[in-house]
């Protein structure tokens, strides 16, 4: 397999290119699959509470590591920030609940997930109004939020912190009230959501960019008909040009749209739960697209965006709501 890569943060770590990403996979699925993802030389996995898999993910990280099968220092570990914790007081609470979900000292990256805070009733469900939208908390203050995710650096608990579906007015604010600058950015980023003005602002101020849903997300669909919001969402698989380069290169279809993404120098985050896949997203640096090739995909930008949050109705109603 090839060489692991990585992205140097703004504090002098460094994140594996390649990750793992484990939303929408249940506890039984994601212990085999993140079993499987250490077996094949995945280093960088991703996770959140609102997966609910942490102590599942946590109960594989502490076989292999008490096993001696891998090292803390060479695993990296994200996880998040959940929409109702976005109140100073429950930050670093929140992330110790998720250090003993994930039976760890500390997390490699701490996210906040959402700009957004939404509340929760006295069972820790998403509190609903009678029509079943999701009741927000419109005093989210961001600055206030950011002091606390300092902090965890400083006590230990976080090597790196950062912030997830901000947008680019979002982190332009926030940045004007930090004393540890963000070190990453995950969105939702593929090629017919490619953000130009977003990407060239982070790599100007030195944010590093994580890529969700690199492949579309199918389970997107399901979720919000959850709700009731029927949907057409793109195959991105199946685009003719991506096809076309694929064969090329005797690649899969998702080897050439996960090449073309670390090519632009971000990291990304697939998510597969099958073995044969999960090799193939990770075997991507044994060829190169050229100029033309990357420049035909990033024709194909249509500003289409997979996770637009319908299946949080309600969440819209938010003041910082990023989109």
């Amino acid at each position: 397999m090839s060489e692991q890569k990585y992205l140097h943060l703004n504090n002098g770590l460094k994140m594996p290119i390649l990750g793992y990403g484990t939303w929408m996979a249940s506890e039984e699925e994601i212990t085999v699959a993140v079993n499987e993802a250490l077996e094949i030389g995945y280093r960088h996995i991703d996770t959140a509470p609102v997966y609910l898999n942490e102590k599942a993910i946590g109960n594989v990280l502490q076989e292999w590591l008490s096993a001696g099968k891998v090292k803390r220092s060479s695993l990296f570990v994200t996880t998040k920030l959940p929409p109702p914790g976005n109140k100073p007081d429950l930050v670093e609470s929140t992330l110790r609940k998720s250090l003993a979900d994930l039976q760890l000292d500390y997390v490699d990256l701490y996210l906040i997930h959402t700009p957004f805070t939404v509340m929760l009733d006295e069972n820790g469900e998403f509190k609903r109004y009678e029509d079943g939208t999701i009741m927000v908390d419109p005093s989210t203050d961001h600055a206030a939020i950011w002091k606390e995710m300092e902090g965890l650096v400083a006590k230990g608990l976080a090597k790196s912190i950062g912030i997830s579906n901000f947008n680019l007015q979002q982190i332009e604010r926030l940045r004007k009230h930090c004393t540890i600058q963000p070190q990453v950015l995950q969105i939702e980023y593929h090629i017919y959501l490619q953000q130009p003005e977003l990407i060239e602002y982070c790599k100007a101020s030195d944010i590093a960019i994580t890529a969700y849903s690199p492949l579309g997300s199918k389970g997107v669909g399901a979720l919000n008909k959850m709700v009731g919001v029927e949907r057409e969402l793109p195959d991105l698989l199946e685009v003719p040009e991506v096809k076309q380069i694929a064969k090329k290169y005797h690649k899969s279809a998702a080897q050439v749209l996960l090449r073309w993404i670390v090519e632009k120098g971000l990291s990304v985050i697939p998510k597969s739960t099958n073995s044969k896949r999960m090799r193939e997203n990770k075997d991507i640096f044994d060829f190169k697209l050229s100029p033309e090739e990357i420049e035909q995909l990033n024709k194909l930008d249509a500003n289409v965006r997979v996770v637009d949050f319908a299946f949080f109705k309600g969440v819209e109603k938010h003041p910082e709501f990023p989109f």
